[in-house]
């Protein structure tokens, strides 16, 4: 494509990002119990600088909706004034964006793996059915006071009889109207349907049949500055800020690695890390809230067609632009259109197909669904605290498994498998040969040890056993040390050991350590392994 073609196809997409943004920043400063202006700030802040730091050329970064949810939870307590709440905002932005930079400088980046899929998708479906339950009341137009969503949906279905007939119109029509522009993705859609709920509320008057708007915003917040702040505030706001970094990045990451597979595109953990601290400290400048990469944002920039980083740039513009020139047309917005904006925006996460097919393999299903119910029980923060530990809580039960593979000769061949699963494969005569299932390290190297040496002594006939180090590439002291003790013992039972599939940096170590006889028994096949123990027992060919 020529490069005018390319920035024509750029700048259409920053049209159709701008008209999404719009609704969503003002929608999520609302979730965040901030004015808007706020979430205006953070998209134009996090638009621009991520188009000129960032690598992937559909990634949006703008305030997002678990964002906005989680900073609802810093700023929940109800003393707080209007300032305050401002104040505290802007500080959680800055110290999110030190804290993204400061794990770029550490190249942290590959800790986003550490999370469990399985139980983001929970806390993903969780946070977007609390988000959508807690836009009843917008769509309906009945004041409901509270957080819990359980709350919410209760209190909203009893008031029934109150329900504003013009202000659940307005919110269905525009939602109906959302959901069918995405099936011509060339087209703005969102910002159609803004244009045409601004519209309609001057032509009919919505106010007057209680429709609300979003209302006039001071935009002096978009002035570059500081907030003052006391000391005492930042312990408050430092110990939830991680659970807020954590949440940004896995959202963040996950659409952009996402998006990039889908197009072929590279893209790096650390990079995106410094990229995400940088628009967060833009948006901290620019008196703005906490961004990340919301795949809504970013699957709409890939839909309309984005070339480069220029169409987030284009995005930046334009909606500066519409701050700057038309801030009486934005205050007549129905505010049932945000909600309706959020609602669409989050659908695609109510999406079952990934529990199912959890179900269907049988794999961690449990996970998902005790993510998901944190949320709902314990609400969003401890609920992504929930989601965090069990992801950890996986990781090191899946590690210290004690399971130990018995493995034999495949067909009279060069290969070793596990003979509970492969029926033609045979033992070799006089050698008990076993594979630990997971790499040692410090959590489980005594147990994991400690079975293949019971698993050895029910091999009687055995005068020599192999242990396969294959899963294991590296050695911390502990595991060190565990695996010179197993070493020793087996010896003092009158079992030679040979270890086959030693990587080499296991090999220096137990060189290092001085157990240089351990290291002359270590082979790089199992093969390798069975014949070097046969000719230390005299044993000749191998038989099976």
């Amino acid at each position: 494509m020529s490069g005018a073609g390319a920035w024509g196809r750029d700048f259409g997409a920053g049209l159709a990002i701008a008209g999404l943004l719009l609704p969503e920043a003002v929608a999520y400063a609302g979730l965040a119990g901030l004015d808007p202006a706020h979430g205006l700030a953070a998209a134009i802040a996090g638009c621009f600088a991520y188009g000129l730091f960032g690598r992937s050329r559909f990634a949006i970064v703008a305030p997002t909706s678990s964002s906005a949810v989680i900073l609802a939870a810093i700023l929940a307590d109800p003393a707080l004034s209007v300032a305050e709440k401002s104040t505290l905002a802007v500080i959680a932005t800055g110290l999110v964006g030190l804290l993204f930079l400061g794990a770029s400088l550490l190249r942290l980046g590959a800790l986003a793996s550490f999370i469990a899929r399985p139980v983001l998708r929970g806390f993903a479906f969780a946070l977007a059915l609390s988000i959508i339950i807690r836009q009843l009341p917008l769509l309906t137009g009945v004041a409901v006071a509270g957080r819990d969503p359980f709350h919410i949906l209760g209190e909203t279905l009893r008031r029934a009889p109150e329900w504003n007939g013009s202000s659940l119109a307005v919110g269905v029509a525009a939602l109906a109207a959302l959901i069918v522009s995405r099936r011509f993705p060339r087209l703005p859609g969102a910002a159609l349907v803004l244009a045409a709920a601004i519209v309609a509320a001057m032509l009919f008057d919505l106010e007057a049949h209680g429709v609300a708007s979003v209302g006039r915003m001071d935009f002096v917040l978009l002035l570059p500055g500081l907030p003052d702040f006391a000391a005492a505030d930042l312990p408050h706001v430092a110990r939830l800020c991680l659970p807020l970094v954590l949440i940004l990045f896995a959202e963040s990451w996950g659409t952009v690695r996402s998006l990039s597979l889908r197009r072929g595109d590279a893209v790096d953990a650390d990079q995106e890390l410094r990229a995400l601290g940088l628009a967060n400290l833009a948006s901290a400048l620019m008196r703005g809230m906490p961004v990340g990469a919301g795949f809504s944002a970013g699957s709409a920039s890939e839909a309309a067609g984005a070339q480069s980083r220029f169409a987030a740039l284009f995005a930046a513009l334009l909606l500066a632009l519409l701050v700057g020139f038309g801030l009486e047309i934005v205050a007549r917005l129905p505010e049932p259109v945000l909600a309706a904006v959020v609602i669409a925006a989050l659908l695609h996460a109510l999406d079952p197909t990934p529990f199912v097919q959890l179900n269907r393999v049988d794999r961690d299903q449990y996970l998902a669904v005790i993510a998901a119910l944190g949320v709902f029980l314990a609400g969003i923060l401890n609920g992504m605290l929930i989601a965090i530990a069990l992801s950890f809580l996986l990781l090191v039960h899946r590690l210290s498994s004690r399971h130990v593979i018995l493995l034999g000769r495949l067909r009279g061949g060069h290969d070793f498998v596990d003979i509970d699963r492969h029926p033609d494969a045979a033992p070799v005569a006089d050698i008990v040969i076993l594979r630990p299932a997971q790499p040692l390290f410090f959590g489980n190297a005594d147990p994991v040890l400690g079975e293949v040496a019971r698993k050895a002594r029910l091999a009687v006939a055995a005068r020599g056993i192999v242990v396969s180090l294959e899963e294991t590439f590296d050695l911390d002291s502990t595991a060190l040390d565990a695996l010179q003790e197993f070493d020793a013992a087996m010896r003092r039972s009158g079992r030679d050991v040979v270890y086959a599939r030693v990587h080499d940096r296991v090999r220096d170590l137990l060189s290092a350590a001085g157990a240089v006889d351990m290291a002359a028994r270590g082979a790089f096949s199992v093969d390798d392994a069975v014949a070097l123990l046969s000719k230390r027992l005299g044993l000749g060919e191998n038989s099976v």
